[in-house]
């Protein structure tokens, strides 16, 4: 997941697209704007070449990472189109001693292509095939392939879907190793509970690379490599060339490719509230915070009505200069489909406005088809670039008032080194939390919310200063558990998807509980068995990489 950005939110048009009528609790209506669509970004050239700095390519190829706090710069960048030229350029490299990093969609927020020791870069944004392999019974969709396309692919093609990410262009490679959450996540789970088979291509002890798939069937001896890239993280053990796609519940032998995947809702009703700056003061601060999280404690469960609804509470930072915009907005998706589905979300936007001082405003329902609202989601929340901190926190309860406090204080400073800072609550649970432990790699199976504390700016002098905002209102938040979100009672750690090295730091992070265990829990053991036995020379590694039993 990404952030829907301030630009949206300041005109009030996070609504699928459609002018919304913003109606002040008691005041007075306001109007909005439709969103852009989001541009197309072209994938760089294919054939498998290699791009050294002499080739013009090089320079787009250095800066493609959404994060443009780092540049990525080896001796060479591999386009690759195929499984057997990865293969090939894995098998050269390490044969020469390079070490190798890999991307998809490049929208890793820490530099991992982007490490000085990084010699060769694997490029698979040309592998971006989506079709539906008969054999397997299940859909082929290779790395390289962007969210959007996938979603278009599925859905003008069979009709059906993943319960992805909301960002079109984040590429399907390193999604689904991390486990893969998206507005539909709560209805039918992370988009890794619906991965059948993966292709990877590993490196034995004798430093040979070869092309392998697992599946999740219980007699494949390669099973826990299938395993370990259903919330394992990217990076750490081989380059994914494909992935396959089949619902776990699916119906046994059926062969009706639109069967095998979730259907998406016929259409998406859409509602936001949108709370004034002026008025937002610390005890309405709090309330905001302390509404939003309840109605989330009471209404996540996998049977409940709303598991239909994905939705998330955006507090944004005061800027220094320029429209202040609001406060924070609350924004909703909701299965349209759904008995009283109308009321349900209505009702959900005026539970986050109750007793908020500043006059919220509450939009129209507005209804779009699903595809269209998840193209207006990905335009507003792609729309943001620069330099970018992200960190997150899966939450069991909402944050209490002495946190709220925290975010008030940092969120209102001036002085501060950014052009957009926020803190979004997003709504997680439903089906998610039905996996049992183990089934997956993915072990964040009981929080009710995800947080995303995030800072951008665009001036490179400013990374040191707009870095350490973000470290300090982190640490701060999570004061009693030793700066960082320990699993307990209010929350269980933070997503691999948004990689933070500062979790790996003993100066911001306090706590005595190591990095590993927030990111993976109990699962970790297991990833560092698998890991000994598909990279034993430790070809694939960065700061947060699993490390196998053997090099601990």
């Amino acid at each position: 997941m990404t952030v829907p950005s301030r630009r949206s939110f300041v005109s009030g048009t996070l609504t699928a697209g459609a002018a919304v009528g913003l109606t002040a609790v008691g005041i007075v209506p306001a109007h909005a704007q439709d969103t852009p669509a989001p541009a197309t970004t072209p994938a760089p050239g294919g054939g498998g070449s290699l791009v050294t700095p002499e080739d013009p390519r090089y320079a787009a190829l250095s800066t493609r990472g959404s994060n443009k706090m780092f540049t990525a710069r080896p001796d060479a960048f591999q386009l690759v189109t195929t499984t057997e030229e990865a293969v090939r350029a894995v098998g050269d490299a390490v044969r020469a001693g390079k070490r190798i990093a890999v991307r998809s969609g490049a929208h890793c927020y820490e530099n991992v292509a982007g490490d000085p020791a990084v010699r060769l870069v694997l490029d698979l944004s040309g592998m971006n095939a989506i079709t539906y392999d008969a054999r397997r019974r299940a859909f082929m969709i290779e790395a390289g392939a962007q969210l959007m396309d996938v979603y278009k692919k599925l859905y003008y093609g069979w009709g059906v879907t993943l319960p992805g990410g909301t960002s079109a262009t984040v590429g399907i490679g390193g999604h689904i190793a991390g486990g893969g959450y998206g507005a539909l996540s709560r209805a039918f789970g992370l988009a890794a509970d619906h991965l059948y088979a993966v292709e990877v291509v590993v490196v034995d002890a004798a430093g040979r690379a070869r092309a392998v798939v697992a599946t999740r069937e219980r007699n494949d001896p390669r099973r826990d490599l299938w395993w370990a890239h259903t919330g394992g993280g990217g990076g750490n053990f081989g380059v994914v060339t494909r992935y396959w796609f089949r619902s776990p519940d699916a119906p046994r032998h059926c062969t009706d490719p639109s069967q095998l995947l979730p259907r998406p809702p016929g259409n998406i009703l859409a509602g936001m509230v949108r709370f004034p700056r002026e008025g937002m003061d610390r005890a309405s601060f709090r309330r905001l915070i302390r509404n939003h999280g309840r109605w989330h404690e009471h209404h996540s469960d996998a049977d409940s009505p709303y598991t239909g609804l994905y939705g998330g509470l955006v507090f944004y930072g005061r800027p220094e200069t320029g429209d202040l915009g609001p406060a924070a907005n609350g924004y909703a998706y909701m299965d349209g489909t759904r008995p009283h589905a109308e009321r349900l979300l209505r009702d959900y936007l005026h539970a986050l406005a109750d007793g908020v001082g500043g006059s919220p405003q509450i939009s129209d329902i507005n209804s779009q088809p699903w595809l269209t609202a998840t193209e207006y989601l990905a335009g507003a929340q792609d729309s943001d670039i620069g330099r970018h901190k992200l960190k997150s926190a899966y939450l069991r309860r909402g944050h209490n008032d002495a946190q709220a406090d925290v975010l008030y204080t940092y969120l209102n400073s001036t002085g501060n080194r950014h052009d957009f800072a926020n803190v979004t609550f997003q709504s997680y649970g439903g089906r998610i939390n039905t996996v049992a432990d183990g089934a997956t790699a993915s072990p964040h199976r009981d929080s009710i919310l995800y947080a995303i504390y995030m800072n951008t700016w665009q001036d490179p002098d400013a990374d040191p200063a707009a870095v350490d905002w973000l470290r300090r209102l982190y640490r701060d938040v999570f004061a009693t558990t030793g700066g960082v979100p320990v699993p307990g009672r209010d929350s269980d750690g933070c997503y691999i998807n948004y990689p933070d090295i500062d979790m790996a730091d003993p100066k911001w992070n306090t706590s005595g509980v190591p990095w590993h265990r927030l990111y993976y829990k109990d699962a970790y053991p297991r990833l560092q068995r698998i890991k000994a036995t598909w990279d034993p020379r430790n070809v694939f590694h960065h700061t947060l990489s699993v490390r196998a039993e053997h090099l601990r």
